[in-house]
């Protein structure tokens, strides 16, 4: 039964071990290329049954490898902060180009303003997408980030993020997307509404909204 046990946790714990050691405040997760074309990649793919965290930690108490295991994976659930809402907040997007000033939409107030004043990008210019968010109580599996380009009403383009698995932490995450290239071209400019996505293994939505950006000739 203990052979057992030890099975499931390692099973549990592998979907957050990489991202549990790698990512501290202010650390940026290795960008994984974007999916385009197709919002459900996985349309097969069941998820492993959820464990809750403290499920997790009372696993082999007894075993002083598997609990230093834990601790060092999940830290002290103890003290992390808890804001309210959903198990992950979604604090800030941050539209990141490379060779000039970032803008930073903060996602904890009125989203709907984000729609009707555009950001204003230079025809070609290369970017990033920065997501800022934290997990506050479960382990979350498969986070992924989806958005929808769409100009005059049709759609353009559309992308796929995985964002990655996480434990709970009071400090926050930082998923940077790679390198993407704003259309270019005389026709190609105007202005590109923008539905984006925040979304998991278990189909918890925790965001969607919509945004905006204007391409014109130059940076104005």
């Amino acid at each position: 039964m203990k052979g057992h046990a030890c099975v499931i946790l390692l099973m549990c714990l592998s979907c957050v071990c990489a991202t549990a050691l790698q990512v501290k405040r202010g650390d940026e997760p290795e960008a994984v290329p974007a999916q385009r074309g197709t919002e459900e990649l996985t349309r097969d793919y069941k998820p492993p049954k959820e464990v809750d965290l403290q499920t997790l930690q009372e696993l082999d108490a007894d075993d002083e490898t598997l609990v230093k295991y834990k601790e060092a994976l999940l830290g002290s659930t103890a003290d992390v902060l808890d804001e309210g809402g959903q198990n992950v907040l979604l604090k800030a997007l941050v539209f990141a180009p490379v060779d000039h000033e970032e803008t930073v939409l903060d996602l904890t107030g009125d989203l709907s303003q984000f729609k009707h004043r555009p950001i204003v990008v230079k025809e070609g210019a290369e970017y990033k997408i920065k997501l800022i968010f934290r997990v506050q109580r479960e382990i979350v599996s498969g986070l992924r980030y989806f958005e929808a380009v769409y100009r005059k009403g049709i759609r353009v383009d559309k992308a796929n993020f995985m964002v990655g698995n996480y434990g709970p932490k009071t400090e926050e995450h930082i998923f940077q997307s790679p390198v993407d290239e704003l259309p270019v071209g005389m026709m190609r400019r105007g202005v590109y509404i923008v539905k984006s996505k925040f979304t998991d293994d278990d189909k918890n939505i925790y965001l969607e909204w919509e945004w905006s950006f204007s391409v014109k000739r130059d940076w104005e």
